[in-house]
């Protein structure tokens, strides 16, 4: 990390690791407590009597809140500072969680996935605003590339931690330790002097970026692109564990540590694919070729019964192929905003993620309760091949555009 952040001036490189450090551990926080709901799904099921479809619709209304919220914060980290909305963001999300550990009831579930989907929609328009002020331009890219890879590994050890929390202090309490990492962690995110950033401190060199339209052809397409690999994702993320239990006759430390494999192999696969997309121009066909193989994967896990070892090691491929896809993915989108349009282009195509939040935990909550365990990874499958085709659309897209994009990722 700190060759990443390699600079001329050793303060300025303290400040910088620092900085990236605060922020990487806020986006930690953000993918870990995105997991806190989905692995406690049996013991919410048990306790509130209710089923999978009940469950699903807590994480439709998280991805709607989160989705309708998303911009709308974007424009407050500008006027009252990125800084403030973060530390807010830290401590509703925890509060959220806390609440519903101290007083559980299905309508207080709800009341809690609202309230968390709308800390999550503070997480990247606060990141993202503060790396773009504070990190050197020349070393941007990489900076953002921990940031991921951060969130990620906040993801992928989430599973294991709620599993060790209800064995040792039970479903409520899980449910309030997990909470109390946010205002913790925002705690620390003030010990470490996190810097501010504004509209005015990302114009500090004067440059105003020109008002252009992202709306294009490319954008909303990469949008619907972002979309289906929420998709394809979300079935395994949200509802793996519970499917596995059910239809694969894996008990619950098994499908937990599949799933944790799965979600570690994915962090590691960030950091790879980033070597991947420097050196490749066609980041549609590296998406294709990866989600191509991930399908044959999930197709085998969907129709064989496995033994625990071989099912762990192809969810542990599946996982490092769509981290692979990351990369990539954003590459794709960097190639397709018009020059200073990247923030916008980014806000917009992640409302496809958005989007799959609120389809997918409906559809799978679905299939859970038709008693059809195999068809979490057949959807996905289908999902899959779908992301394949419109990544090797969208790749052919940008070909007549201005080479400028490409020639500013070289140097970031």
């Amino acid at each position: 990390m700190v060759d990443v952040l390699a600079a001329p001036q050793h303060v300025k490189t303290d400040s910088s690791l620092r900085t990236l450090t605060a922020i990487s551990v806020a986006h930690w926080v953000s993918h870990f407590h995105l997991f806190v709901l989905p692995m406690l799904f049996p013991f919410l099921k048990a306790q509130l009597g209710v089923g999978y479809i009940e469950l699903g619709f807590a994480l439709t209304v998280f991805g709607l809140v989160s989705g309708l919220t998303q911009a709308p914060i974007g424009y407050l980290a500008d006027h009252i500072g990125a800084r403030k909305v973060l530390l807010i963001g830290l401590c509703v999300g925890g509060c959220a969680l806390i609440g519903l550990g101290l007083h559980l009831s299905y309508p207080a579930l709800i009341v809690s996935a609202a309230v968390l989907g709308l800390a999550n929609s503070v997480y990247h328009p606060a990141d993202y605003a503060i790396l773009s002020a504070h990190m050197d331009v020349t070393r941007m890219g990489r900076a953002f590339s921990i940031h991921t890879f951060a969130g990620f590994v906040g993801g992928a050890v989430a599973p294991a931690i709620m599993l060790a929390l209800v064995a040792t202090v039970g479903g409520l309490g899980a449910l309030i330790v997990a909470g109390a990492i946010g205002p913790l962690v925002a705690l620390l995110m003030i010990a470490m002097s996190l810097p501010d950033a504004s509209a005015a401190d990302r114009r500090a060199d004067g440059v105003q970026a020109p008002q252009q339209n992202v709306l294009t052809p490319a954008i909303m397409m990469l949008t619907i692109f972002f979309m289906l690999l929420g998709l394809s994702n979300a079935g395994i993320n949200n509802f793996g564990v519970v499917a596995l239990m059910s239809g694969y006759g894996v008990d619950l430390a098994a499908a937990n540590f599949a799933l944790t494999a799965f979600l570690g192999a994915s962090a590691v696969g960030v950091l790879a694919g980033g070597f991947l997309a420097d050196h490749t121009r066609r980041h549609g066909q590296v998406a294709a070729a990866a989600f191509g193989i991930n399908a044959v994967i999930m197709l085998v896990i969907a129709t064989v019964n496995l033994p625990s070892l071989l099912l762990t090691a192809l969810m542990t491929s599946a996982g490092f192929l769509g981290g692979v896809i990351a990369p990539s993915r954003d590459m794709l989108v960097r190639n397709s905003a018009p020059p200073g349009a990247a923030g916008r282009a980014f806000g917009i195509v992640s409302t496809g993620f958005n989007f799959s939040g609120i389809l997918a935990p409906l559809l799978f909550g679905w299939i859970m309760d038709q008693n059809l365990p195999h068809w979490v990874f057949g959807a996905s499958v289908a999902f899959m091949v779908l992301t394949v085709l419109l990544a090797l659309v969208t790749d052919r897209k940008p070909q007549g555009k201005s080479e400028i994009p490409d020639s500013r990722l070289v140097h970031s």
